[in-house]
């Protein structure tokens, strides 16, 4: 979601940013690795028609992708950053990559051109810049960041695919189950008052709802569409949403799960900093906004004890930021020398293991959902019918 803050750096006066993070801290973190001291932030708020329909993002992977190409090929970097601003087609694109030219013939470096474009490019980008700029190794870096950005992109496209199916066959269900109820059942109840006699029990209750929706139909159907508006609209609220995550984080096995998922983004990008040069504490403090408010602490005090001389591997098992698998990993990066790449390792593993508890709780979830739609639409047209049966048995 997006923050706007209000900021003081250096001689430059109040400035307003708008910032794109989880929540009002990971914003503020973002401003003050900017130099940025922040005086307050807040939820931007997004009322309008215009402001639901996503903004159509910096294309950050493909413009990497083409850096990396063109550097390759020999050009400098000002004639990458101009040949790939003529090619581009969208204004706003265009507009981005003429802004960071713009810094660069000013005499400033490419982290810091990037670093005044917040919603363009996220800190972990410009940290990423800002490491290949000790060692000289611009395309190497960014091809790092572009395959930590397809692996994430990887996880998150299995999550979506994963879904699809089962939230179909809810919704499928849900409207199944509404036609029978506000529809149907209105008119079989009509038939059995017209018909009179004794009905079971089960099947009265059902009559009666039917009596009721004949009644008051211009209400229930008022009330069956402004319901779920009301809530899709409360959902898009940013309040909502960050009250909605808490709550899942709060889950026992879903919270794990998030957990797991939280590591994995944690550690690939801390492996991919520290691969492109970054000291550690650095590192640290920048991927600490990957972290949930209460891991946020622990890091920081991770930080102190990393920074009083103690290992890696030490402070994460003694404050809670890894499991056992990556303890081990993390000793034998420091035995050989390789802490990135074991990183790495570790989140590949978090990754794996998040697949494949998505693919068995969707085998399992899925067959139960079908079976309890089934079951519920099977029960009502059981309790419309069952009078039917009587009757068809008593003629006999």
């Amino acid at each position: 979601m997006q923050f706007e803050l209000k900021a003081l750096r250096g001689n430059e006066g109040i400035a307003t940013l708008t910032l794109d993070a989880i929540d009002a801290v990971e914003a503020v973190a973002q401003a003050e690795l900017r130099g940025y001291s922040v005086i307050s932030a807040k939820v931007k708020q997004q009322w309008s028609i215009k402001s639901l329909v996503r903004k159509n993002k910096f294309p950050l992977v493909l413009f990497s992708q083409e850096l990396i190409a063109l550097l390759e090929s020999g050009l400098s970097l000002i004639e990458v950053l101009e040949t790939l601003t003529e090619k581009e087609d969208q204004p706003e694109v265009k507009k981005t990559l003429s802004e960071v030219i713009k810094h660069l013939y000013e005499g400033h470096n490419l982290s810091y051109a990037l670093e005044q474009l917040p919603n363009d490019f996220p800190a972990l980008y410009v940290a990423t810049v800002r490491s290949s700029e000790k060692t000289g190794s611009l395309a190497e870096v960014l091809s790092r960041y572009v395959v930590y950005e397809s692996q994430m992109e990887g996880i998150k496209k299995k999550i979506v695919t994963s879904s699809i199916y089962p939230v179909l066959l809810f919704v499928v269900g849900t409207l199944v189950i509404m036609f029978l109820m506000l529809f149907v059942v209105p008119s079989f109840s009509h038939i059995y008052e017209d018909m009179g006699g004794d009905l079971p029990f089960m099947s009265r209750m059902l009559m009666k709802w039917g009596q009721f929706l004949d009644a008051h139909s211009k209400a229930v159907l008022g009330f069956v569409v402004i319901v779920p508006a009301v809530l899709v609209v409360a959902i898009l609220q940013p309040t909502s949403q960050v009250w909605l995550k808490q709550k899942m984080w709060e889950l026992p096995a879903i919270g794990q799960r998030l957990r797991l998922y939280e590591m994995a983004r944690f550690y690939r990008s801390l492996g991919m900093l520290l691969q492109g040069g970054m000291p550690i504490l650095v590192a640290l403090k920048l991927v600490s906004g990957l972290l949930q408010e209460t891991r946020k602490e622990n890091l920081r005090l991770a930080s102190l004890s990393i920074q009083e001389g103690n290992s890696i591997s030490t402070a994460m098992e003694k404050y809670d930021l890894s499991t056992p698998l990556g303890l081990k990993l993390l000793r034998v990066g420091e035995r050989t020398g390789q802490m990135g790449e074991m990183m790495e390792r570790i989140a590949l593993f978090y990754e794996e293991e998040t697949i494949r508890w998505i693919e068995r709780f969707v085998k399992l979830f899925e067959p139960l959902l079908m079976v309890f739609v089934g079951l519920l639409v099977g029960v009502i047209v059981v309790l419309m019918y069952f009078p039917i049966f009587e009757l068809a048995g008593s003629l006999k």
